[in-house]
């Protein structure tokens, strides 16, 4: 007798896409949970000093960021092209970093109080006596830790 032998039996089956809308969604929502914004907007430029030797933030969570520089193009009008401070979204005084500490400390547990940093990012061109003033307020507030921010040298 004859030997009847199927032409397609060494073709693959088709793959099913049905789920695979559910995939792409899953990834979309992953991604967009994960993400995260830049919290403030730059009102003051900052180039960054480079330093030999730096060391990582441990725990970005616990920082407060404050921005020492000359205002952006759009802001120099109206506030001049000495050094400003920015606290969050805003120019502030050196007099509001104590309420901006107390703030910051208010949200964060009571345990990680004492591990919260300060964050100095501080242009290369400004003097001195407004980085002191700043300090000197954040040891009134009792705000100990602090970090200036820099580059590595050779990067930029």
């Amino acid at each position: 007798m004859a030997k009847f032998e199927r032409k397609d039996k060494n073709k693959l089956a088709a793959i099913s896409t049905a789920s695979l809308p559910d995939v792409v969604f899953m990834l979309l929502f992953f991604f967009m949970t994960v993400t995260t914004l830049r919290e403030t907007e730059q009102l003051v430029t900052v180039k960054l000093p480079e330093a030999s030797q730096a060391a990582k933030i441990e725990r970005k969570d616990l920082t407060s960021y404050i921005y020492i520089g000359t205002p952006v193009l759009g802001y120099q009008q109206q506030m001049g092209t000495n050094a400003r401070i920015q606290l969050n979204d805003a120019f502030r005084e050196v007099s509001d970093i104590s309420n901006f500490i107390t703030a910051e400390r208010e949200t964060v547990k009571e345990d990680d109080r004492e591990l919260m940093t300060t964050a100095l990012k501080v242009d290369v061109n400004v003097r001195m006596g407004i980085v002191s003033d700043v300090k000197q307020e954040l040891r009134r507030c009792n705000a100990l830790r602090v970090f200036y921010s820099s580059t590595k040298a050779g990067t930029e």
